[in-house]
């Protein structure tokens, strides 16, 4: 663990290390900046920009307002625009909703589970065939 050689890193990427990570115990720090690194800000199967709304629905749900400064302008950055930062909040508040509900009610959990089963199947079974596009069309009329 070389907190001076994770500095160096944090700031060759971001410019600066901010000072709450400048305050972290050096094994917290480097910790997370390995994390940071190797997934937040890594080409991942999630793309960056849904990592950040994602943060960004977790910042409201936990009611960070640091979190979910940070996230809403990287989502910008990374080219998120302003109906996705607000269908993000408001994925993050119905979320929050549901779970507050649930969980104060002390749901059942296999009841829960059987029934968001039961749903995914009926949605599936009753889904819509896809449609041909325009050009298939198109394309098979021309045959």
């Amino acid at each position: 663990m070389d907190i001076g050689k994770t500095h160096e890193e944090i700031e060759q990427r971001l410019g600066l290390v901010p000072e709450w990570i400048r305050r972290m115990p050096d094994g917290a720090a480097v910790g997370l900046w390995d994390m940071t690194r190797d997934f937040w800000m890594a080409e991942t199967a999630i793309p960056n920009q849904y990592k950040e709304l994602i943060g960004l629905a977790v910042s409201g749900a936990t009611r960070c307002r640091y979190c979910a400064l940070f996230h809403t302008e990287t989502a910008r950055l990374f080219g998120a625009t302003e109906e996705e930062i607000a269908e993000a909040s408001a994925m993050g508040a119905i979320t929050m909703m549901g779970s507050t509900f649930i969980n104060a009610e002390q749901t059942d959990y296999e009841q829960f589970k059987q029934e968001t089963s039961d749903i995914v199947a009926y949605v599936k079974a009753h889904a819509p065939a896809p449609q041909p596009s325009a050009q298939t069309g198109a394309a098979r009329s021309v045959q």
